[in-house]
C-alpha cells in the first residue's frame, strides 16, 4: 500500500522570514500539526504545533529559526515505510516531494485511517507504554509544564490516588500560560485542550491578572480536562484509532482488564510504532540513509549498538531506529547531517540526536549522547511488550506480502 490516495496536496506554507508570532496564530486551527516552510520555491523545512509549545521562542523571531529537518517522500512511498519514517524523525507530517518541490503532505492521522482496517489483528497490550507518568491535581502548572517538557510527552493524566480525575495536556498549559491576563476566565470546553483530553469543560480560576509565575504557582486541577477516555488492555487496536478520531483526542488512558485504575497509556504515536515492528525473523536494528554512511555498512551499525548496550549490565535491545538526513550545508565539501538514534531496550526508551559534518561523525554524537542516558538511567518511558510472531502474522501479512 503506497501513499498515493491518501497524501493531501492542501498545506499550509510559510517562508523562512516570516515571524513566529504569525506562524503561531496559523495553529488556532486545531487540525494544523505542522507547516512546511519554504526559502522562496525552495523547501527548507517543518514548523510543528509541538516544537513550538515546547519551547521557548520571541514572538518577533523567524520561523526560519525554527526549521525542524524531516524525512520527504515521494507519492508512492510505502505507508510502512512512512510508518518508520515518522518514528524516527519523531515527527507526524511528512512533506511529499515532486522534482524537489512541495505537492503535499501525509499525515499520522491519514496513516492511520488508512490501516485503520488491518489494526483488529492486534491489540492496545501489544503496543501501549506501561509507564504511566502522571500528576495530581494539586501539581503546580509550572511543574506539570516542565514534566511534559522533560518526558518528552504531550498529555498527563492526572490521578489522585488510585483514581483516573483528569487529562493535561501540553497544548492547555501553553494557550493558558500564553493568554496570560487577557481573559478573566479559567479553561473552556474548546481550545487547544482537545488534542489531550477531549472537548471537556474545566473549570474556573477567576481573575488571571499578575505575572506568569504567579500563573505557573497554579494548581493543575482546575486547567484539566474533568473526563478522560480510557480503554482496557485487551481491546483492539482499530478500536482505538476509531475512537481517537471519534472524540477528536490523540491518546486514550489504559486501564486494567478487572478494574478502573490507571496502568499506562496509548497515543497515535505507539500505534504508528506498532507499524514499525517486524517479525521475529526481521533485523531488529533498522537503517534509514545508509548510504550516507562513510566507512561504515549495516554490520558496523549493529556492532556499534551492540558495544553501546553492553556497557551497562543485561540489556535485551527489542529495536534500534538509526535515521540519518544529510543537510545542504557543507565544509569543505562533507554534507552536514543530523543523525537520530531510537533505542527500545527492555529497560526502557532512549532517544538522542547527533548532528555533525559527515554521517559517521554525527552518528557517534548521536551514540554518545544514547550511552549519558544509559549511564544516568535516564528513559523516555517503558518498554512496550511486542506479540508472539504467530500473533504478529495477521497484523504485518498485509503489506509484508504486497
Amino acid at each position: 500500500m503506497d501513499i498515493s490516495e491518501i497524501l493531501s496536496p492542501k498545506f499550509t506554507e510559510f517562508d523562512i522570514g516570516t515571524p513566529l508570532s504569525k506562524v503561531t496564530g496559523a495553529f488556532e486551527n486545531q487540525e494544523l500539526d505542522a507547516v512546511v516552510v519554504t526559502d522562496g520555491d525552495e523547501y527548507r523545512g517543518v514548523v510543528s504545533r509541538r516544537q513550538l509549545a515546547s519551547s521557548s521562542n520571541q514572538p518577533s523571531a523567524k520561523v526560519g529559526s525554527q526549521v525542524q529537518h524531516v524525512p520527504t517522500v515521494d507519492r508512492t512511498e510505502d505507508v510502512r515505510e512512512v510508518a518508520r519514517l515518522m518514528i524516527g524523525s519523531d515527527a507526524k507530517t511528512l512533506p511529499v516531494l515532486d522534482d524537489d518541490r512541495v505537492v503535499g503532505v501525509v499525515t499520522a492521522d491519514a496513516v492511520l485511517e488508512a490501516v485503520r482496517p488491518f489494526l483488529d489483528a492486534a491489540t492496545v497490550d501489544d503496543a501501549y507504554t506501561a509507564e504511566l507518568v502522571s500528576a495530581t491535581p494539586e501539581t503546580t502548572i509550572g511543574k506539570a509544564l516542565n514534566t511534559l517538557r522533560e518526558a518528552g510527552i504531550a498529555h498527563l493524566p492526572v490521578v489522585d490516588g488510585n483514581a483516573l480525575v483528569g487529562m493535561l495536556s501540553l497544548y492547555d498549559v501553553i494557550e493558558f500560560t500564553t493568554r496570560g491576563g487577557n481573559k478573566s476566565q479559567g479553561g473552556s470546553s474548546g481550545g487547544s485542550g482537545r488534542r489531550g483530553g477531549g472537548r471537556q469543560n474545566r473549570g474556573g480560576f477567576g481573575a488571571r491578572e499578575g505575572d506568569a509565575d504567579r500563573m505557573l504557582d497554579l494548581p493543575i486541577r482546575n486547567l484539566m480536562s474533568d473526563a478522560v477516555v480510557t480503554i482496557e488492555r485487551n481491546a483492539p487496536l482499530d478500536e482505538v484509532v476509531e475512537t481517537m478520531f471519534d472524540r477528536e483526542i490523540s491518546s486514550l488512558v489504559v486501564t486494567a482488564d478487572d478494574s478502573d485504575e490507571p496502568v499506562g497509556i496509548i497515543t497515535k504515536t505507539d500505534v504508528i510504532e506498532a507499524l514499525t515492528w517486524e517479525r521475529e525473523d526481521r533485523n531488529a536494528v533498522q537503517v534509514f540513509g545508509l548510504d550516507l554512511l562513510e566507512g561504515m555498512d549495516y554490520d558496523d551499525v549493529s556492532a556499534l549498538i551492540e558495544e553501546m548496550t553492553s556497557k551497562y549490565g543485561e540489556m535485551s535491545v527489542i529495536k534500534a531506529s538509526i535515521q540519518l538526513q544529510e543537510h545542504k550545508e557543507r565544509s569543505r565539501g562533507v554534507p552536514l547531517v543530523l543523525a537520530r538514534i531510537r533505542l527500545v531496550t527492555d529497560r526502557g526508551y532512549f532517544t538522542a540526536d547527533g548532528e555533525g559534518f559527515g554521517a559517521t561523525h554525527a552518528l557517534r554524537l548521536a551514540a554518545n549522547a544514547v550511552e549519558r542516558q544509559l549511564l544516568k538511567g535516564k528513559t523516555y518511558g517503558q518498554s512496550k511488550k511486542r506479540s508472539d510472531a504467530d500473533e504478529q502474522a495477521p497484523l504485518y501479512g498485509w503489506w509484508l506480502g504486497g
